[in-house]
């Protein structure tokens, strides 16, 4: 190769994002509780507007995304001119960090917090800086002291991935508060749908000038496979972001069935429903095998273990059983399985298996 072709600083530090496994050699019929998806997919109304789309798929989408947008809009109290909509809430991500850090800034992000954050800042040139967290949620008193003249970003996930613990709304604020002037704060709310009432920091975002909020189609919407996310924010930052948004970043296909899937809030209030029934079941019973987790805002809980060693042997045992979850070593949570909320069956099938484990030790 030739050595003076280089790519920019901060790409060769970037380790590849690994997905969720959806295989396991030998074991065609596989539960997949790996990459917190949705079990009960997307409304039946979404998959008609997925169907209809066949017939445009000759046609350039709309580079403006107004129907979608609008849809947004409507159902949360917003302005559409505010809404940005990408490729799943990680291009909202990428176009934060390409747009506002690079080389000597620096983006803050909480020690267990989503591995995209620090793979955008790097891949913008910026510095990530990883920020402790408080047995497991987010402590915004260490997010505040770590901030300097040189920070830009602060990514926080509420609830957060993979703890699925959550900060209050004066927490979120003291936080919004006390950045340094130049800092923006982002608030990832992909597993927002899951909490009852929950805002996501949208009405932080209207009061405050420094305040981005995510959100994705790609939990309780079911869309994981379409890649569709969106952003909201004040007017001068959304307007930056378009610029650097390809034209044409999202197919007739994703708008059309995202804009069908958020208009249908039945769906979604059923898919929350089932879903806080189950979390409450499985961490439960989890805890009576001597499993804890923190109580889970989101659609997973974190299954603590003694040992990196035991966790590693129990997800061993699991996908000998065809049931796949998510080892968390990698967000230095070595002692810990991530197990998606899936439909009843698979939610005993994961417990009576990990009770099975527990029991041959």
């Amino acid at each position: 190769m030739n050595d003076a072709i280089r790519p920019q600083p901060g790409i060769m530090d970037i380790a590849l994002y690994q997905g969720g496994k959806a295989h396991v050699a030998g074991v065609s019929n596989v539960v997949k509780l790996s990459s917190n998806e949705n079990p009960f997919g997307p409304s039946d109304k979404a998959k008609e507007a997925f169907a209809r789309s066949v017939h445009q798929l000759h046609r350039y989408p709309s580079t403006d995304h107004a129907g979608l947008c609008q849809a947004i809009a409507e159902i949360h109290g917003l302005d559409p001119a505010r809404v940005i909509c990408g490729v799943g809430s990680d291009e909202i991500i990428t176009f934060l960090c390409q747009a506002y850090a690079g080389p000597g800034d620096e983006v803050l992000y909480t020690e267990h917090g989503f591995l995209m954050y620090k793979i955008s800042a790097l891949a913008a040139g910026a510095t990530p800086i990883e920020v402790r967290e408080r047995e497991r949620t987010t402590d915004v008193d260490a997010l505040l002291a770590a901030c300097t003249s040189r920070t830009r970003l602060v990514f926080v996930a509420n609830p957060n991935n993979p703890t699925g613990t959550m900060i209050s709304a004066s927490e979120v604020a003291r936080l919004a508060r006390g950045l340094p002037p130049q800092a923006i704060l982002v608030l990832d709310g992909a597993y927002a749908e899951y909490v009852e009432g929950f805002d996501a920091g949208l009405s932080l975002v209207e009061a405050s000038g420094n305040v981005v909020m995510t959100r994705t189609f790609s939990k309780i919407y079911g869309l994981g496979g379409l890649r569709i996310g969106w952003g909201y924010g004040p007017q001068a930052i959304i307007d930056t972001l378009n610029r650097v948004r390809g034209p044409f970043n999202l197919s007739n296909t994703q708008l059309g069935t995202a804009e069908a899937a958020v208009r249908d809030q039945d769906h979604v209030a059923k898919c929350r429903t089932e879903n806080a029934r189950m979390r409450h079941w499985l961490a439960e019973a989890l805890a009576a095998v001597g499993v804890p987790s923190d109580t889970s805002m989101a659609n997973f809980v974190l299954a603590r273990f003694a040992s990196a060693e035991e966790a590693e042997a129990c997800d061993d045992y699991l996908l000998s059983q065809g049931l796949i979850v998510r080892r968390m070593a990698s967000y230095k949570l070595p002692n810990c399985l991530r197990i998606t909320v899936g439909d009843e069956p698979s939610c005993r099938q994961v417990a009576h298996a990990i009770g099975q484990f527990k029991g041959l030790k």
